[in-house]
């Protein structure tokens, strides 16, 4: 595992994850039961040659719910301190060792944990209050390859809003799913890497250059 001391949301965090399948788009590989997504996968696959071929991520700028987010994370994380009686360490990418795929863990807990924050408008988050799970039950696929990347054990996906109560749950390392993330990610990043080649053999012969 290969950590990266960059603030997300940044030219730098954004140029880390360019080309390379992240967490955050692990649903585009697989679904939340493990099964094969043929047409996410080809359009996933299609938009990291396109940052290979253009040396820079697709994604240049933060969105207005990022920001939003970005505001609010601080109080999330003062509550999530207090609620849990812990310190947190900001977390920026995080990489497996060959740097074939990453992750975005908002922050590690203690030296087996990983927090992950969501703060959504107010109608998403009364549904997350709804769920048993909480915004888990929507960021499986994300919650789990944050611990596959980070080698971690748990995660704590807390919803926040400043004026509605919070969505805290604690979920455990599913070893089983990631070992059927880990294939299929692992299977794609294999067939990334061979387009990739044959786009860049195809454009030599007829004799355009690769940025």
């Amino acid at each position: 595992m290969k950590i990266y001391n960059c603030i997300q949301g940044t030219t730098e965090w954004l140029n880390l994850r360019k080309g390379i399948p992240t967490a955050s788009s692990f649903h585009h590989i697989v679904t939340p039961k493990g099964n094969y997504t043929s047409a996410g996968q080809y359009k996933y696959m299609c938009a990291l040659i396109a940052e290979r071929l253009l040396e820079r991520p697709l994604t240049e700028h933060v969105s207005f719910y990022m920001e939003r987010g970005s505001q609010m994370e601080e109080d999330a994380v003062e509550f999530y301190q207090l609620a849990r009686d812990c310190d947190t360490v900001p977390i920026g990418f995080v990489t497996n060792d060959d740097g074939t795929v990453g992750a975005s863990p908002d922050r590690f807990v203690g030296d087996d944990g990983c927090l992950e924050i969501k703060c959504p408008k107010e109608t998403v988050h009364v549904s997350y209050l709804l769920q048993e799970g909480g915004a888990y039950s929507e960021y499986k696929i994300q919650a789990q390859g944050q611990l596959w990347v980070s080698e971690r054990k748990w995660v704590d996906v807390l919803s926040y809003h400043p004026e509605l109560p919070e969505a805290l749950v604690r979920i455990e390392r599913d070893d089983k799913f990631i070992e059927i993330l880990a294939h299929e990610v692992t299977q794609f990043v294999k067939m990334v890497d061979t387009n990739w080649i044959l786009l860049q053999e195809r454009l030599a012969i007829h004799g355009t250059s690769v940025v």
